[in-house]
């Protein structure tokens, strides 16, 4: 008896678990793996299939969470694939919508991580498709009361579209009750004044307050209704509750033949509250113009050569390897590289730089970009959303549906906002009328406290800030991934730079040519150009892009060319045997270099190479050849030590070198010497000095680097920037992008915190106001309806701000 009864316990406590696990290669892979999971305090039973690529696991949920499990078979060395996906909710009107959203779908087995944004009315969710899937995330969002359906099937266009239906829809609501409060509010204000020959007829008052209540607050009911019909209290159940109480005691009244009437009350506080939830949909859609701008410059048309003819096609049926065709004045319509032909192309609106680019072939084009002087052809790499654009956009926009951390604790206030409420507002009710102030001004009363509280300017007071301001970063080419990499870039106090590629161009130039007689400069570079136009070696390529910057042709009589490793080269032009090199392989042709070694040492000291030219066993000159540091360096380093912010260069490097580089641009914390795979331990050593860090780099050599930085910043141009390892990319490659950022991101958490702020102290201040009896249920509806109005209109400010200042 006693076993059946424990076999019938452990029965009861069972649950089943089914998670598709990748990387198993065999059925040791897959024995290895059921071993383990049987090996689990609160495992039943734990079967394999290797297959199907799935486990089933029985567990006791008492004893075992399934996210367990799930890391259990991760430390194993097995992957548990998850999908990201995008849902679009419709029906939310305050943050105690978003906040039982979030919560219902957090709290279902498979889902990793799960936001949803009011001011986006989008839920970003993170899940385990074989244990969930997104019919049931559909479904679980739908029982709630709610529209849900996933955003990848709707196009941007549509988006647009539901948006402004939602906004001619308020529109009309606020039309209505507006037409029917505005004779019940003369009243009012008669009354006030002592005009009683305006009063209306009890009658014609209801005639005039029913249709606000129950056709234009209609939304009001159905959104308490299926709020209270899944145990939850949101907006409208307060605007509900208070209108009707105000209404139906009005309606008794009439029949009862009172002469206290509320009608006017119910009427205008709703139409108030509409009017703030139509100014509300107008200004949430002006957060997210940086996205239709963005979208907007997208070319339409594309003209391809197919078949020897050109023809011109939608842009969305550009092929890669097509050769489009663009002419002077056109906007270039996918990502591509120019096979023919030159001009000049302003990249302002992806990059913000203003200066047109000059291009010729074999250089890159990007989408969107437009042409301004000649015409030529090019052929087609990235098309549709693989464009620089479309990565842009889609950067954007999961930047605007992100949460930053400073957030988390309005979720947990919205949480138990309205509860709260109705419990102060039935207090208040029973204060006033136990004090002897009556039944009509204990309901006035407890009116007023429904209807004056907000939650909805706590779920909109981040989310309208980060989406306005990853907007604005947008427009500069600062792109922000998300709220909380947007709230640590606000709070950086150290920026580590990486030398080559950052602070410096990347590729050699020549900085200095010494023509030791009778040489001279200009017949010197001509002579070691033409040689090393043989050569592969990056210094050679500096001094042939020299020649070519100063015009001089190159001689065609060049033989007998010879690399010497680790030292130079030889050749043979006009007659002279011609050596390039470094000070090993003057010494080895016996070449004394002492007219010239004041020139040689002081160039050393300041980081640059010494090319040593010699004809025919004579020193013929010198050529110095360094990584230049990019224009606006210094100034940039500058602005950022204006900031308060500690600055670091960080470089494999020999310490001189380094040393010389961080001079030219005023840097006097260096470290050199420093592999790429010991860049990120260096990185948290300041962490662990209790620095903020920001790390800049290119985005592919820093990537461990970028990655253990609080804040990552990938710095370059948008077609070629690796923007997945970053929390920042920097599109241009101007260094003072990297202050404009941080300023940014300084400028749109001041935002959030006003908001929240403004959010918080209009409720403790409001709701006291309420219950002591100052306000009224009309000032407190008015009240209600601009404080979300505030603050997403103080969000829309950060649309003035300007960066670059």
């Amino acid at each position: 008896m006693g076993q059946s009864i424990e076999a019938k316990a452990v029965e009861l406590n069972r649950a089943t678990l089914t998670v598709p696990i990748s990387g198993m290669s065999c059925a040791a892979c897959s024995a290895r793996v059921e071993r383990e999971l049987n090996k689990i305090p609160g495992v039943l039973d734990a079967a394999v299939n290797l297959a199907l690529e799935k486990g089933t696991v029985s567990y006791d949920p008492g004893q075992l969470a399934p996210a367990e499990i799930i890391a259990k078979i991760r430390n194993i060395g097995y992957e548990v694939p998850e999908e990201n996906l995008e849902l679009l909710i419709s029906g939310m009107s305050c943050a105690a919508c978003s906040s039982r959203v979030e919560k219902k779908l957090n709290s279902m087995a498979g889902v990793q991580s799960a936001s949803v944004n009011l001011a986006t009315g989008k839920a970003s969710v993170r899940f385990i498709p074989g244990m969930v899937t997104v019919t049931e995330l559909r479904k679980a969002v739908e029982a709630l009361g709610y529209g849900a359906r996933p955003a990848a099937g709707v196009s941007r266009d549509e988006e647009g579209q539901a948006r402004q239906r939602e906004i001619r829809l308020q529109a009309a609501r606020f039309v209505l009750a507006a037409a029917l409060s505005l004779p019940l509010l003369w009243m009012m204000l008669a009354e006030v004044t002592g005009w009683h020959q305006f009063m209306l007829s009890p009658w014609l008052q209801l005639v005039l307050a029913t249709p606000v209540q129950f056709i234009a607050g209609w939304q009001f009911y159905r959104g308490s209704y299926h709020a209270l019909k899944t145990g939850g209290a949101n907006m409208d159940v307060l605007v509900a509750l208070g209108t009707s109480v105000a209404y139906f005691y009005s309606l008794v009244s009439v029949l009862k033949g009172w002469q206290t009437l509320y009608f006017e009350s119910s009427a205008i506080v709703i139409t108030l509250i509409l009017l703030g939830k139509l100014l509300e949909a107008v200004a949430k859609g002006k957060t997210s113009e940086a996205i239709k701008k963005l979208m907007g410059l997208q070319a339409k048309t594309a003209r391809v050569l197919r078949n020897g003819t050109e023809e011109d096609i939608p842009v969305e049926e550009v092929e890669v390897g097509d050769l489009v065709l663009v002419r002077p004045g056109e906007r270039i319509p996918v990502d591509g590289i120019i096979v023919e032909g030159n001009s000049s192309v302003d990249e302002s609106m992806l990059t913000g730089e203003s200066i047109p680019v000059d291009k010729g072939p074999g250089d890159e084009v990007v989408g969107a970009s437009v042409n301004k002087q000649g015409s030529f052809t090019f052929r087609a790499t990235r098309v549709g959303d693989d464009t620089a654009l479309a990565r842009i956009i889609r950067l954007v926009e999961a930047a605007q549906g992100s949460k930053a951390p400073v957030q988390r604790l309005a979720d947990k206030v919205s949480g138990i906002f309205v509860p709260v409420v109705v419990i102060i507002a039935l207090l208040t009710f029973a204060g006033w009328y136990l004090h002897g102030a009556g039944l009509t001004a204990a309901l006035v009363h407890m009116i007023t406290v429904l209807v004056i509280a907000c939650p909805c300017a706590l779920g909109l007071a981040t989310p309208t800030a980060i989406m306005v301001g990853t907007g604005v970063g947008a427009e500069k080419g600062i792109l922000i991934k998300g709220g909380e990499h947007l709230e640590r870039a606000g709070r950086i106090d150290t920026v580590v730079l990486d030398k080559t590629g950052t602070i410096t161009r990347g590729e050699p130039s020549v900085t200095d040519i010494l023509a030791v007689p009778p040489f001279e400069e200009k017949g010197l570079i001509g002579v070691i150009a033409s040689g090393e136009r043989k050569s592969e070696h990056p210094l050679g390529r500096a001094v042939v892009n020299k020649a070519a910057e100063l015009g001089i042709a190159l001689e065609e009589d060049v033989g007998e060319f010879e690399a010497l490793p680790g030292k130079g080269i030889r050749f043979r032009a006009g007659g002279v045997a011609w050596h390039a090199g470094n000070e090993a392989l003057a010494e080895a042709l016996g070449v004394d270099l002492t007219p010239v070694l004041p020139f040689t040492a002081r160039w050393e000291e300041e980081g640059k190479t010494v090319m040593i030219a010699i004809a025919d066993g004579r020193l013929a000159g010198l050529v110095a050849v360094a990584d230049t540091v990019k224009e606006h360096a210094r100034e940039a380093i500058a602005e950022l030590e204006r900031m308060g912010l500690e600055v670091y260069m960080l470089t494999g490097d020999q310490e001189r070198t380094a040393r010389a580089i961080a001079r030219q641009v005023g840097i006097s914390r260096v470290v050199a010497g420093v592999l790429p795979e010991n860049k990120a331990r260096e990185i948290q050593k300041l962490k662990d000095a209790g620095k903020v860090v920001a790390m800049v780099g290119d985005g592919i050599n820093d990537a461990p680097a970028l990655a253990t930085a609080d804040v990552g910043m990938a710095i370059g141009t948008g077609t070629d920037v690796a923007m997945e390892s970053a929390s920042i990319t920097l599109i241009r490659g101007d260094l003072r992008t990297i202050a404009q950022a941080i300023r940014l991101s300084r400028r749109t958490l001041r935002k959030i915190k006003q908001n929240l702020f403004w959010a918080f102290i209009y409720n403790l201040i409001g709701i006291p106001l309420a219950v002591s009896g100052v306000f009224t249920p009309v000032m407190g509806g008015a009240a209600m309806a601009f404080s979300s109005v505030s603050v997403v209109t103080n969000s829309l400010l950060l649309k003035r701000y300007n960066p670059e200042r």
